[in-house]
């Protein structure tokens, strides 16, 4: 029976997650649960499942959380510094981190050096930063799981593989729903329509970040730390139909790839279980519904963002966190109809140049940075 603490389980992940603890009583137990603002379901999430304790992090909303569940035997924390705090609590076996952004960097770091084991579902931890997320973690012998589809494909294919050295990582991605459109298409698209993935039912800013083939930047970075890879091992390919998760190639030139429907409680499941396989009633994959499987290249001219990603990647330091951080802005401002489509990439090449790049970043010249690059992206955003 593992203990599962959940940070942000009213997001598209943490629901998931609950349905995948719903489904697997003898199994998972619930110990925490964690919101930003979304306090209703916060509670009714509490009362279905009866955790030991819940955070809600707006601290105004303290008093509506507390209220509904005075009669629950369910301690209510808010604010910033209890969702820290309550990823220390004895009880956990298993931090899933499911935040959106660079909100989940501190909690997951806090969760380390508790010695909780990782259920990684926040890709800015990593890209933010990798280096000093997976020194802790072998520091205080613990194991990062991603949740990740494409992440948990490469971490399935690696499984008895361990000891054989990777050629290289292919990333399959949708290509979002713009796939093979033209800059002078994207000018004019709206936020209606780059909300509507083809494949996934994801969050909002995670549906946009697809959209731009950021996402799949982030996830470039992201691999490189899980997988303690070199930059010139990750490739990105574009794949419709996502079925095809990710793919390995090691030195002998074989292939490996895991496969599924585009169903996000798979690979949290296998993270949640590692190393079991737990049996599961989920729909399942027949070639004889998707007859054919496309690959083609990323259009990195068009899709700009992919290729910032990459160039962050290479220069190292403190630049992904300056890209994810006036990434974080630039979504936000489009999602509220401030800034266009395109003017995103804009933004992220602006702020890359203009924030202050450190070689050797520590914890606290990342939230310096953070900073200063929100600050930079804001001054675009806000005119």
């Amino acid at each position: 029976m593992k203990r599962i603490a959940i940070l942000g389980s009213t997001g598209s992940i943490g629901t998931q997650a609950l349905e995948v603890i719903k489904a697997n009583p003898e199994h998972f137990e619930l110990e925490v649960i964690t919101a930003h603002s979304n306090a209703d379901l916060l509670i009714a999430q509490a009362l279905a499942f009866k955790p030991n304790a819940v955070v809600i992090a707006r601290e105004d909303l303290y008093e509506q959380v507390q209220d509904a569940l005075q009669h629950e035997n369910i301690k209510v924390y808010a604010g910033t510094n209890a969702l820290c705090s309550v990823v220390e609590m004895g009880d956990i076996d298993m931090v899933l981190t499911a935040m959106v952004g660079y909100a989940g960097l501190l909690p997951t770091i806090r969760a380390i050096k508790a010695g909780k084991q990782i259920a990684l579902a926040n890709k800015e931890t990593l890209v933010v930063a990798g280096q000093l997320i997976t020194e802790l973690a072998r520091a205080h012998g613990v194991n990062i799981y991603p949740v990740d589809s494409e992440h948990s494909a490469i971490f399935q294919c690696l499984a008895g593989e361990f000891h054989n050295p990777i050629e290289k990582i292919i990333l399959t991605a949708s290509g979002g729903p713009f796939r093979g459109r033209t800059a002078e298409e994207l000018r004019h698209v709206t936020k209606a329509q780059a909300l509507k993935h083809p494949n996934w039912d994801m969050g909002a800013k995670i549906t946009i970040d697809s959209a731009s083939l950021m996402n799949k930047g982030l996830e470039v970075i992201e691999a490189k730390w899980l997988f303690g890879l070199r930059n010139e091992q990750i490739e990105v390919v574009v794949h419709p139909q996502s079925i095809v998760h990710s793919l390995v190639q090691f030195e002998d030139g074989s292939l490996k790839a895991q496969l599924g429907l585009p169903d996000m409680k798979l690979p949290i499941q296998y993270a949640l279980g590692y190393p079991n396989r737990l049996k599961s009633d989920y729909p399942r994959f027949s070639f004889m519904d998707y007859p054919q499987l496309t690959f083609e290249q990323p259009d990195l001219k068009t899709f700009r963002n992919l290729q910032l990603a990459y160039d962050a990647m290479e220069k190292g330091g403190n630049m992904p966190c300056i890209l994810n951080a006036a990434n974080e802005v630039a979504v936000s401002a489009f999602l509220k109809d401030k800034i266009g489509f395109l003017q995103m990439s804009d933004i992220l090449e602006s702020c890359l140049a203009k924030v202050a790049y450190i070689a050797h970043p520590s914890y606290d010249d990342y939230v310096d940075t953070d900073r200063e690059a929100r600050a930079a992206a804001a001054t675009v955003t806000d005119k």
